[in-house]
């Protein structure tokens, strides 16, 4: 479908961090490697604290009910990315290096489609909302990368 709202995205965004949030669960549950297994249920307890950040923007009272409500014109790569859908299916793979290149691809893409989506915002708060969502994404990768660094020291 080309024409879009933007809460069409953010609900989008949001299955994709439970289905996330479900593989790496799945792989813990399946892990035979101690370390692997707390990197796991970490990156879960991550993604589902995601979802719920993205499920709040649909109160009332978050202040983006304007914005949630904007329609955009999109041809390409939603309401399904296509690349971050194969991440979300794919078996999470048995070391911390792959896992951790699963996750900076899974968040450099979601990360860029909400800057594309600033970029092709038609009014300013729909600029700002995206900008917002792709800055938070870059800060919890950041915050991830130097989670996992820690559990590897334990």
């Amino acid at each position: 479908m080309r024409y879009n709202q933007v809460k069409d995205l953010i609900e989008w965004a949001a299955g994709f961090h439970a289905r996330m949030a479900r593989q790496y669960s799945e792989a813990a549950d399946n892990a035979d490697n101690e370390r692997l297994q707390m990197v796991l249920t970490y990156l879960a307890s991550r993604e589902l604290k995601m979802k719920t950040g993205l499920d709040d923007l649909f109160q009332d009272d978050s202040g983006h009910t304007e914005v949630m409500e904007t329609w955009f014109d999109d041809s390409k790569d939603f309401p399904q990315p296509p690349e971050l859908d194969k991440l979300a299916e794919q078996a999470v793979a048995g070391s911390i290096e792959e896992v951790m290149k699963t996750v900076t691809t899974a968040h450099q893409r979601l990360q860029e489609l909400y800057e594309r989506r600033a970029e092709r915002a038609k009014i300013e708060p729909e600029e700002e909302f995206f900008t917002s969502l792709a800055n938070g994404h870059n800060a919890e990768i950041r915050h991830i990368m130097a989670s996992i660094e820690e559990l590897q020291g334990v």
